[in-house]
């Protein structure tokens, strides 16, 4: 008697997957000489501002921006938004793949249009539009390769590209509202709530006794936060629901599940002051974990409402049929 071989094979490893992808990958050889050719122009024509860097490259001009110790780290994100593309596109592979792939014609037209808006970018002097346009053009060169059921399914990658636009040198048109709504919801649960006599003039915490005061400054306005978690509920969107409504509303409550997370951390730390003093806050304020802390309740949120809004998909008809013997 033959005895059956139950020996699992071993799984392919990275090399070979991604080899055995590029072999699948249809117009190879029109999306990437088209691609280079693409990117050449932004590393040549990109940056019109040469009073504030001095090269005509948009590619160094994003790198510097991001890398500018002046911004305090809030656009250092910008260094990992294009590997993270990558990483989801690589995960969703498979889908792609399968995909009826072909060359698509009407993707020119959104190339011009992303050629006029370089153009127009470019006479202004606003990089940032450029930024766009540059990822902009990307995307419509995978149309002409690939076709429109490629670029639907590619949306919500590419969408993760505005984190690239770098935002320190123009939000505080974001960031003052957030430091104002902050704080007068941190005072209404300190007052309320805990009991707590907290005081507020703008965006100025202190108690009446004057122990202690806290700015909600720039830095702690929950913009970082609210880019962070608006990436992560992106992310989770995009891998892990299937309709568009449902993405839209994972995306849209990142607003509020980070502005919670500033409340966390502002309220840690004035209850914190009120029971050790200045002192105290400060130590909340600036320790590393208290400073992660408020993550938690903002990610919880993401996965609770994202398990209900895949809970919440319809099911397939039960087949009642009697079965015969």
């Amino acid at each position: 008697m033959d005895k059956k071989d139950n020996t699992v094979a071993p799984a392919p490893s990275f090399l070979e997957e991604l080899t055995d992808s590029w072999h699948q990958l249809p117009n190879k050889s029109l999306f990437f000489p088209l691609l280079l050719v693409w990117l050449l122009v932004f590393q040549f024509y990109g940056n019109a501002t040469f009073g504030y860097i001095n090269s005509a490259s948009l590619l160094y001009w994003m790198w510097f921006t991001y890398n500018n110790p002046m911004a305090h780290g809030e656009d250092g994100h910008g260094n990992l938004i294009p590997f993270l593309v990558l990483g989801l596109f690589w995960m969703k592979r498979k889908e792609l793949l399968v995909l009826p792939n072909r060359a698509w014609w009407p993707g020119v037209f959104m190339l011009a249009g992303a050629v006029l808006l370089h153009m127009a970018s470019y006479v202004i002097q606003q990089p940032k539009l450029s930024i766009v346009a540059m990822f902009g053009g990307i995307y419509a060169l995978m149309g002409m390769a690939w076709g429109p059921q490629w670029l639907r399914k590619s949306v919500f990658p590419f969408f993760l590209f505005m984190f690239s636009i770098p935002i320190s040198s123009s939000g505080e048109s974001i960031t003052v509202p957030l430091r104002l709504a902050v704080s007068k919801i941190v005072q209404v649960i300190s007052q309320n709530i805990l009991g707590l006599d907290v005081q507020r003039e703008g965006n100025l915490l202190f108690n009446a006794a004057h122990t202690y005061s806290y700015e909600v400054a720039a830095a702690c306005s929950g913009l970082q936060s609210l880019l962070a978690i608006f990436a992560l509920a992106t992310i989770y969107a995009f891998l892990y629901l299937d309709k568009s409504w449902k993405r839209v509303l994972m995306i849209a409550m990142a607003l509020p599940l980070a502005m919670l997370s500033n409340v966390v951390r502002l309220m840690c730390v004035i209850v914190a002051a009120e029971l050790y003093g200045q002192k105290g806050g400060n130590y909340v304020h600036d320790n590393f974990f208290f400073s992660m802390l408020p993550y938690v309740p903002a990610i919880i949120g993401v996965m609770f409402l994202g398990r209900w809004l895949q809970g919440n998909e319809p099911q397939e008809p039960t087949d009642l049929t009697p079965r015969t013997a």
